[in-house]
């Protein structure tokens, strides 16, 4: 049975799906984090360990790997030459590299039109109208990934730091913080320099909880991603027919902060993203290739 993989790698992630040429998921896998950008040789690695896991769980021998064609959908694909580097050292027989909002677009939508909305570790905006695309976002935890958990992570830290300053009043969110680093904003600054985008999308959750229970300074943060993330829905011009999916970890959380416009266009994706790399696969290196050459 000629085999297809489907790969999903984001910054706190990667998962695999090994499937047969028509499309069924025989075995998954997950791994560790997989943003090319941020971490070329170790996105390669645990691309290559969840593709084992999903072999496995499959009951086929990961020695095989060698021989399947990989539809991957990545993080940090949009920047650089990673991707270059990336298809240099894959192991697998070929290799498409996408960005994981395409996958995810695919996924979500099928054939329809509309657009997807990518809240994780990172942040990513993608629209489609026909053989038209736009995307928006997705630079990286530094200059981009508005909205994200990465970025929710940094400001918390910001916001405590302003808070110990007495330039912003403190919160029980702050004071959280403070004592979550034994009560020394050095040990926070420590934190920040040596920190990855995954570490400070871990200190994402402790927004959304404080948010709830109507912390100011939590909710100062929130509002300010909020404003981000429907900043960049504005510039993907939906209409009112359009469909929005959300995808990623933080996305649904959101929804209840969104302003009505938005919210009235939410509907559930067909697939996730994994679900769409599996179909592209299968279009590229499966039945659906046969057929286009049948």
């Amino acid at each position: 049975m000629e085999l297809v993989l489907g790969i999903d790698g984001g910054g706190t992630s990667c998962r695999a799906a090994l499937a047969s040429a028509a499309g069924e998921v025989l075995g998954r896998g997950r791994s560790g984090a997989a943003n090319i950008m941020t971490d070329l040789h170790g996105a390669r690695a645990n691309i290559v360990e969840a593709a084992r896991l999903a072999f496995v769980d499959a009951g086929r021998d990961p020695a095989l790997i060698p021989a399947v064609g990989a539809v991957l959908g990545l993080a940090g694909t949009n920047v650089g030459g990673f991707k270059q580097q990336l298809l240099e050292i894959l192991p697998f027989r070929e290799s498409l590299v996408e960005s994981d909002a395409l996958i995810a677009l695919n996924g979500a939508l099928g054939d329809h039109d509309g657009a997807i909305a990518i809240i994780g570790t990172g942040s990513i905006f993608m629209s489609r109208r026909g053989d038209r695309f736009q995307t928006i976002g997705g630079w990286g935890f530094m200059l981009g990934d508005l909205g994200s958990g990465a970025r929710l992570g940094r400001d918390l830290l910001q916001e405590t730091l302003l808070a110990h300053d007495d330039i912003h009043p403190s919160s029980g969110l702050t004071d959280a913080v403070l004592e979550r680093f034994d009560g020394d904003p050095r040990n926070i600054v420590k934190f920040g320099a040596a920190s990855k985008p995954g570490d400070f999308a871990a200190l994402a959750p402790m927004v959304l909880e404080f948010a709830g229970k109507g912390d100011e300074a939590a909710l100062r943060v929130l509002r300010r991603a909020i404003r981000n993330i429907e900043e960049a829905l504005a510039a993907l011009k939906l209409g009112p027919d359009d469909r929005l999916c959300l995808h990623g970890g933080l996305a649904g959380l959101y929804v209840p902060y969104f302003s009505q416009d938005y919210r009235a266009l939410l509907k559930p994706p067909l697939q996730d993203a994994l679900g769409g790399a599996v179909q592209m696969a299968v279009r590229h290196f499966g039945a659906g290739r046969k057929a286009a050459h049948g």
